[in-house]
Parts: C-alpha cells; sequence; structure tokens
C-alpha cells in the first residue's frame, strides 16, 4: 500500500480526504480528480454530480468568450471616455485610447500564455502563489477580489443614476441604488458563463444602441441648437482644457485606463474554454472591438457637445433622451456587472470548497453556498457604491488600486518570472523585454500617480 493512503471502512483513503469528499492542502480552483482512490471514495451520486459538473463547466468556445469578455470589458469604461476626453483634449484623449488598448491586449496576452504554461491555474489569483508562494497568494487573492467588487459597486451606482434619470423621481437615491443592487444580485445567479453569453447578446446590443443614441443625439442638438443651453455652448479642443492640474488629468487618464480592465477575468473565462488555445483569437477581437468604439465614443460624443460633457456620457444627451438612452442602456449596466459578481464568487466558491462535489454548484448545498455568496458580493458592492457616490472618482480609485497591477505592470512580472526562457537580454528576448518594459511602466505611472490623484481629487 502507498504510505500516503490509510485503511477506512474495506477501502484505501488518501490522507487529509475528509467525509465530506473534499481534499485540502490541494490549490485553489483545481477542478480535477486526484486520483482512483479519491474517485472510490465517493458514493456513485457524488460521481455522478462531478461529472456533470465538469461538462457544463467546460462549454466554453472562443466565439462565447468573445461575447462574455466584450459584454464585460465595454460597459461603464465607455461610458466616463467623453468627460475625459473633454478633460485631456481631442489628440490627447484619442492617442491614450488607442496606445493604451494596445498595451492592454499585451498585457493580457502574457495572463493568457501563463494560464496554457499552467492549467491548474483557474483565477488570476492564482498567480499570486507561483509568483511569491503563499503570501503572494493572499496579496493577489486580495486585489482580485477587491478589484472586482469595486467594479460590482460601480455598477450598482450607475443603475441608482439611470432609475433616477428615467424616473426624475424625487425618491432618496438609496432607494434605486437598493433596487439596482438586487437586480445585480439576481443576474449573477447562473454560475456558468456559457450561459451568461446568451444574455451578452442582449447587453451588446444594449450598449451599442445607447452610445449610437447618444452620438446622434448630441450631435442633432449640437449642430441645429435645440437642446439645452449648455449643449454646444463650448466648442471641443485638440488641447487639454484651460487651468487642467495634474491630478485632474490622472483622475480622466485613469478612466480610459478602467475601461480596458478585461485581463483581470481572462483565467478565470479560460478555466471553462474547451479549447484554451483559442483565446488569442478572443483577444484580437476584444481589443479591435473597444479599441474602435471607445475611440469613436470619445471622440464623437466631445466633439458634439463640448467641455461640458458630462460623466457617465449618457448624460450629456438632455433630460429626454437622456432618459430614452439610460433605459436601453439597462441591460449593459446590470448584465456586465453581474458578471464581475459571477467571477469573483466564482473563484471564493472554488477555493472554500476545493475538489468537493459542492463547487460544482449542481447539489442543494452547493445552490445554497452560491446564493448566499452571490448575496453578499452585491451586498458589498452596494456599500462601496453609497460610500463613494462620484462615478469618475471611483473610477479612478478602481484604475489606480488594481486596475493597474493585475492588467499593466503585473503581466511582465509574470513574463520575467514564469515564462521568460533564458536571460532577459538574449537576442530572442530582447522584443519581449522592451515590450514587457513599456507596459510595467505604464502600470506603474498609473499606481503611483493616479494612487494619489484620485485620494487628492476625491478629498
Amino acid at each position: 500500500m502507498d504510505q500516503n493512503t490509510v485503511k477506512s471502512s474495506g477501502y484505501e483513503t488518501p490522507q487529509g480526504l475528509q467525509k465530506d469528499g473534499t481534499v485540502i492542502n490541494e490549490s485553489p480552483g483545481a477542478i480535477t480528480s486526484n486520483s482512483l482512490c479519491e474517485n472510490e471514495c465517493r458514493t456513485d451520486l457524488e460521481r455522478q454530480y462531478e461529472i456533470r459538473g465538469n461538462a457544463h463547466f467546460h462549454r466554453l468556445g472562443w466565439k462565447r468568450l468573445a461575447v462574455v469578455s466584450i459584454v464585460e470589458g465595454i460597459a461603464l469604461g465607455s461610458l466616463g471616455l467623453p468627460y475625459a476626453f473633454a478633460t485631456l483634449g481631442m489628440v490627447a484623449g484619442v492617442i491614450l485610447t488607442i496606445g493604451l488598448g494596445f498595451v492592454a491586449m499585451y498585457a493580457s496576452y502574457q495572463i493568457g500564455q501563463v494560464k496554457l504554461k499552467f492549467p491548474q491555474i483557474a483565477h488570476y489569483a492564482d498567480v499570486g502563489r507561483l509568483l511569491m508562494g503563499r503570501w503572494g497568494s493572499k496579496l493577489f487573492s486580495g486585489s482580485f477580489v477587491a478589484l472586482l467588487i469595486f467594479v460590482v459597486g460601480s455598477h450598482c451606482l450607475t443603475g441608482a443614476i439611470a432609475f433616477k434619470s428615467i424616473t426624475q423621481s424625487d425618491l432618496c437615491s438609496v432607494v434605486f441604488s437598493v433596487i439596482s443592487a438586487a437586480i445585480l444580485m439576481v443576474l449573477a445567479i447562473p454560475p456558468a458563463f456559457a450561459d451568461i453569453a446568451i444574455l451578452g447578446y442582449i447587453d451588446f446590443a444594449s450598449i451599442i444602441l445607447a452610445i449610437g443614441i447618444t452620438m446622434i443625439a448630441t450631435g442633432i442638438q449640437s449642430s441645429d441648437g435645440s437642446g439645452d443651453s449648455e449643449i454646444g455652448r463650448s466648442p471641443w479642443s485638440a488641447w487639454p482644457k484651460e487651468g487642467i492640474t495634474f491630478t485632474e488629468a490622472i483622475v480622466s487618464t485613469n478612466s480610459i485606463v478602467f475601461a480596458y480592465s478585461f485581463g483581470g477575468c481572462l483565467p478565470s473565462f479560460m478555466e471553462e474554454m474547451h479549447t484554451p488555445e483559442d483565446y488569442v483569437k478572443t483577444l484580437w477581437w476584444l481589443g479591435g472591438i473597444q479599441i474602435i468604439i471607445y475611440t469613436l465614443t470619445g471622440s464623437i460624443i466631445y466633439a458634439s457637445v463640448g467641455q461640458e460633457v458630462q460623466s457617465p456620457a449618457l448624460l450629456s444627451a438632455g433630460p429626454l433622451f437622456s432618459r430614452v438612452v439610460f433605459g436601453i442602456a439597462l441591460p449593459v449596466i446590470f448584465i456586465s456587472g453581474s458578471i464581475n459578481t459571477t467571477v469573483v464568487s466564482r473563484y471564493i466558491h472554488g477555493k472554500v470548497y476545493q475538489n468537493s462535489v459542492v463547487r460544482f454548484i449542481n447539489t442543494t448545498k452547493g445552490w445554497a453556498t452560491w446564493l448566499a455568496l452571490v448575496s453578499t458580493i452585491t451586498a458589498i458592492g452596494w456599500v462601496i457604491a453609497e460610500a463613494i457616490p462620484v462615478f469618475s472618482e471611483l473610477l479612478s480609485i478602481i484604475s489606480s488600486l488594481f486596475v493597474s497591477g493585475l492588467s499593466f505592470y503585473l503581466p511582465p512580472v509574470i513574463w520575467y518570472v514564469l515564462l521568460r526562457e533564458g536571460a532577459w537580454y538574449e537576442k530572442h528576448n530582447w522584443k519581449s523585454s522592451i515590450y514587457n518594459g513599456v507596459v510595467f511602466l505604464v502600470g506603474m505611472i498609473v499606481f503611483v500617480c493616479g494612487t494619489y490623484a484620485s485620494v487628492a481629487e476625491l478629498v
């Protein structure tokens, strides 16, 4: 008999296997059967749950992944871009939007490569253990969870703003934020990303229609003066606004950074792919569509509205059209937000139950713990939305503290430590070294300058 097994009830049981079938001391998020002995210890019903669970959570192809990624990526970020353009000027706005888009794509490529090289990584947070051991795991886990909960909070805040604009009601904004939180919670209940992808088509159509109508409405009002007195009053400028401060410039830049925060969720999405290598196709589609939509959204709405453009941008269409476009944008506000809730809940749920069949969320205990976790994450997001009720500053804080690391300066570190083959200065590594050096520098600038600017502006 293997020295790592002990006799129990007539069959061999691995040490550390609990009565409920949970194996301790395993890497978080692993969805594999560790040994024949482990399978023998489980009941036939548990094995059936595991087989069905594995099949259910590995149905994602690159096309559906593209839909999920676009839905998760092209949401609130696009709503803050026209205001960023108004602060930075048209030239700097366009350059930063395109440049940061390619930087984020390259960084995300490195994140996907480490997932392929180390298949046991189920979520971005698991990379921390490979880089820095137990402390790295805690650091990455905290940053990963905090980022997604803050993003859920930003969607809750946007939902409250949308309902307030649509209803023109005198009700306290807390009522609308509670309604937003409830909708976010309900939409996050389906645990598989392949199921969420179905809603993604509605989500994508929603944001495209909302942005398109805003562009058309602001353009018409600007040309014929039919809108509010504010609209079209101050023309757009190619250069930064007069009297711009350092903190204002950084906060506006962070709005663009936030729009490219998709890298942190990539390993979680890839974990459900039946062919993870296809993520590169998704990355090209996602990055290309984001760069085009963001550049057009920021430049056209800013050119139409001028310096008085608001954040979120949908408020700039005037009272009537703002109500219309916010109504159309409700799906993207809540579906995109719920995906972040699902990602962070999947990570926590998988880590708590590790190799137990409960992690597949197809048993009574699995569903009970899943619903409780989704409710808790949504509630924390709601508290954040109430604590920081300023849209642009909230996005800036998220970008500075979390997006700067997970989507920018950490991927180059991952390449240097986990993916690099040979010394960084060897000829075959020159190009990668330069690219990763640039990405790292961008991330550190966003982190250091952005954190200072965000706190200063919020104060």
